[in-house]
């Protein structure tokens, strides 16, 4: 028996800074058999304290500074990914780029996973532009509160459930 979709995470970090191991927020929405089955979004405390896009998401070292650190997020997460396809998020390149820089700073082998974009899928199935995740969102009419990690990977999901119904696959 072929499954009509295949179980993904959507993913979407927020960074302290422009430093791709700065992860100060991570959202996750883990999808199988069609559905959201579970939605975690956690606060990460970054290797330092310099902030300087507290503007996109309105967090600080204030916010974080008691917080586990990415290592520790990721051992509490990575169970919920067995068994999944891929990842899905929004800017996949961003995200897996994120992934990747703090899982190398922490130790952790990167998860060998293919990313699919949701900005992409945005494009090419509805041909929508600007494709920013509220425009889509938007167009879609899928709830969204931009820039807070669990949202936004939520968002990502539904719009990869969105596309599943119009015939994309990966």
């Amino acid at each position: 028996m072929t499954r009509r979709t295949r179980d993904f995470a959507a993913i979407d970090f927020e960074t302290a800074n422009h430093s791709r191991d700065s992860a100060c927020a991570i959202g996750l929405a883990i999808v199988r058999d069609s559905e959201i089955a579970d939605l975690r979004s956690r606060l990460i405390r970054p290797p330092d304290s310099y902030f300087s896009n507290t503007h996109i998401h309105e967090l600080s070292w204030k916010d974080v500074r008691h917080e586990p650190a990415f290592d520790e997020v990721w051992r509490d997460l990575s169970p919920l990914l067995e068994g999944l396809d891929f990842f899905a998020a929004h800017n996949a390149a961003f995200d897996r780029s994120v992934l990747g820089a703090c899982c190398a700073i922490s130790g952790i082998p990167n998860p060998d996973r293919q990313f699919v974009c949701t900005m992409q899928i945005a494009r090419r199935v509805w041909d929508i532009r600007p494709t920013r995740l509220p425009d889509v969102c938007e167009r879609l009419n899928i709830p969204l509160t931009h820039h807070e990690a669990g949202s936004d990977a939520e968002a990502c999901a539904r719009i990869v459930l969105a596309a599943f119904e119009h015939g994309w696959r990966p």
